[in-house]
């Protein structure tokens, strides 16, 4: 028999990723979508005819206790929220409602149809927001500076909470930033990696961006997707942070992405108001030390190599589509 595992939000950038893994491990990997009028499939086009795609949504526990008696997983991964920091200001109420509430709904329909389920909770660095030390590690405490923020730090405690009330294996991944082509145009990462390849190919002439000076702890999303696999396999449920260890300026990865393809940043980039956050967090840099000694986890990707492939790929993408 084939190991079953659910992922909620296998569209998105973690979800792919984690998908193509866990089929890589042979694993049967059942998807949740929302039922929505324009699904994106993008990420998952070259394995769809590999996955079980389901309709579920996190809104609705119904939906999700009748899909979990449906399909029996022996894995959930809960990877589905509005994990946008920007937009979290603008829709503070269905951020909450998703990145928080959706997390004990599908908490409770586990615990309700099979509480030896194996759950993985998707927590994040902007958890930690207005550093209370440097760097980040699982004991550190939580200061979150946005609605997203604060709505993960609810889903990451209601984890918690039904590990230690109802004996669940529900772990935690504390990610830093983690990265890759498949990045949503509205992260600066991707927004500065596709930038470039326009301002190469004569598409446009500047990039317009916030903060230069903020810094992030930057990995790459095939890498970190391991670590929430490496999670459910223990004797033990925890909460692990995952991270480089290493900390970037927006300024760095600008540099080095116009480098790539030989321009100076500094002739294109201009600074906009507009894309400057309410409350900016602090610097964010993760200690992956319990990672790195109990699951055996280590990033493989170096920072220089992500920002060269999320370029590349960019330039590639860009060319198909000026053909």
């Amino acid at each position: 028999m084939k190991k079953r595992a659910l992922i909620t939000g296998i569209t998105g950038q973690d979800g792919s990723y984690l998908a193509e893994f866990l089929l890589e491990q042979g694993y049967e990997v059942i998807g949740m979508v929302r039922r929505t009028s324009t699904v994106n499939f993008e990420r998952i086009e070259h394995i769809q005819d590999k996955l079980t795609l389901v309709t579920g949504d996190l809104a609705d526990e119904v939906s999700l206790i009748s899909l979990l008696r449906e399909h029996r997983p022996a894995e959930v991964y809960n990877l589905a929220a509005q994990s946008f920091v920007q937009t979290s200001w603008a829709q503070p109420v269905f951020t909450g409602e998703t990145t928080a509430l959706g997390v004990t709904r599908m908490l409770d329909a586990v615990r309700i149809v099979d509480p030896e389920i194996r759950f993985y909770q998707a927590s994040s660095s902007e958890m930690f927001g207005k550093v209370l030390e440097v760097p980040q590690k699982e004991t550190t405490p939580f200061y979150p500076r946005s609605p997203y923020g604060v709505a993960k730090v609810y889903g990451h405690w209601i984890t918690v909470n039904y590990r230690e009330s109802y004996n669940m294996h529900a772990s935690s991944g504390i990610l830093f930033n983690h990265e890759s082509p498949r990045r949503g145009l509205e992260f600066v990462t991707r927004k500065i990696a596709h930038g470039v390849a326009r301002i190469k190919l004569g598409l446009a002439d500047e990039l317009r961006l916030g903060n230069l000076d903020a810094r992030r702890d930057w990995g790459f999303a095939g890498d970190y997707v391991q670590a929430m696999w490496l999670m459910l396999q223990q004797d033990q449920p925890d909460d692990y942070v995952v991270a480089t260890g290493e900390t970037h300026a927006v300024r760095e990865f600008c540099e080095l992405a116009f480098g790539h393809v030989g321009l100076d940043y500094r002739n294109y980039v201009v600074q906009d108001e507009r894309f400057m956050r309410p409350a900016e967090v602090d610097l964010l840099i993760g200690d992956p030390t319990k990672a790195r000694t109990t699951l055996g986890w280590q990033p493989r990707t170096s920072f220089p190599e992500l920002v060269r492939m999320m370029v590349d790929a960019d330039l590639q993408l860009l060319k198909e589509q000026h053909r």
